[in-house]
């Protein structure tokens, strides 16, 4: 933890103009969770430029992404003014880096391990990755410091992708982690309103990989095909951060496994750091897909929490705008509405035509002006109950309705 701390302060003091050093909380045994963020303005959001993140060690003994997140920081610095891509990358988006998010149990790893040690846990033997608010079902779980830090510094960014780097297996795994009969989970596929933008981002982690698109698993059971899997059919789990980011974060989430091995020796990891990479890169770029833009009211003034989404895709807790009335949605290329909503008023429609816009670091821009608001919404935030529980309610109840409705339909047509 010490030698982190010094890594990355001395990463800032060389380049205090491009970075921007600080903790957003402790962990139980009082480490420092240091985020590294990097761009062309780090200390502070900037009004079009999206932000993005990444995040190792959740699992303390699975190290592969802790190292080659301290490479690609080393790799954004160095390059930045030299390399044209790094650079561009840097002047238009906010990146976040997390190294580790389980310092304790990265130092309670003593011997190293390429299987599972108690060093997975925090040091209250909780697993992060199950501890987050679930939408399917109402988790127990006792919210850990760690935990709550993530979940208040999501709360406190306007993240559009993100990525969570573990370890054990070799695949991009996506959305939903956990499910039920409204997602799909019958047929053993989860399926998030944006599946398609899901696949997307996980094929473009895998194929600029240097193996993980051939899709071999760590033993012969596993294939994953294109490297790619949906977390519900891979294995379900409840209380997970991906999950949490897409539906209370609206930062579309994938978590990505880069090592067979948890805790390789030590003069593999240069090796990782060449694997991933490109894929690294690439991925970042990928948050720039899509529309972005700004609601304002007559005066110009930003309209916070109106809801924009793209229609055929609501999200169960609706996707709002921030404090300077700013939307990100992620989209493929194509055609869609974008449906802007400020309640109590009327909605407005766009029909957009979104471009691959990612290699212009920019998505395509559409702002919204409503003429008759001059109001402050209010705050609005989403229930963290189990959002999905209603749905699966709500549908069960709808059916024997809808079957009295065809019959009454069907008994008029007779009689008339």
């Amino acid at each position: 933890a010490e030698e982190l701390e010094a890594f990355l302060k001395e990463v800032h003091a060389t380049y205090p103009s491009l970075t921007h050093l600080h903790s957003i909380g402790r962990s139980v045994e009082g480490r420092d969770l240091w985020v590294l963020v990097l761009g062309k303005f780090p200390t502070h959001h900037k009004i079009g430029i999206p932000e993005f993140k990444y995040v190792a060690n959740m699992h303390g003994d699975e190290t592969v992404g802790r190292e080659i997140l301290l490479h690609l920081i080393d790799f954004l610095v160095t390059n930045y003014k030299r390399d044209p891509v790094v650079t561009r990358l840097l002047n238009n988006t906010r990146i976040h880096i997390m190294p580790t998010m389980n310092p304790d149990g990265f130092e309670a790893t003593k011997v190293p391990d390429c299987y599972y040690t108690r060093g997975r846990y925090n040091k209250n033997g909780e697993d992060l990755n199950r501890n987050f608010p679930d939408a399917f079902e109402s988790t127990n779980a006792s919210i850990q410091p760690e935990t709550q830090a993530v979940m208040n510094w999501i709360k406190n960014e306007t993240f559009v992708l993100s990525a969570n780097l573990h370890g054990g297996a070799l695949v991009a795994s996506y959305t939903f982690d956990n499910g039920n009969p409204v997602t799909g989970s019958l047929e053993g596929y989860s399926r998030s309103p944006d599946d398609d933008v899901f696949i997307h981002l996980a094929k473009t982690y895998s194929l600029n990989h240097a193996s993980m698109y051939k899709g071999t698993g760590c033993d012969n059971r596993q294939t994953f095909p294109e490297g790619i899997t949906n977390g519900y059919s891979w294995y379900q789990l409840e209380g997970g951060m991906q999950d949490y980011n897409y539906i209370w974060g609206q930062c579309f989430e994938i978590t990505l496994e880069l090592s067979c091995c948890k805790y390789p020796p030590e003069d593999q990891l240069e090796k990782f750091w060449r694997d991933n990479k490109v894929a690294l890169i690439e991925y970042i770029k990928q948050v720039h897909l899509g529309v972005k833009g700004q609601v304002t009211d007559k005066n110009g003034n930003p309209i916070p929490n109106a809801i924009v989404e793209a229609e055929g895709r609501p999200h169960v807790c609706p996707y709002r705008t921030n404090e300077h009335g700013e939307y990100f949605l992620l989209l493929l290329p194509g055609t869609y509405v974008i449906n802007a909503t400020v309640p109590g008023y009327k909605s407005m429609l766009k029909t957009v035509e979104i471009p691959d816009n990612t290699g212009n670091f920019s998505a395509l821009k559409h702002d919204f002006l409503f003429p008759d608001v001059s109001i402050r919404s209010r705050g609005v935030s989403c229930p963290k109950i189990p959002l999905y529980q209603e749905l699966q309610r709500a549908s069960a109840a709808v059916k024997p309705t809808l079957h009295i409705l065809v019959l009454m339909i069907v008994m008029l047509v007779i009689f008339k």
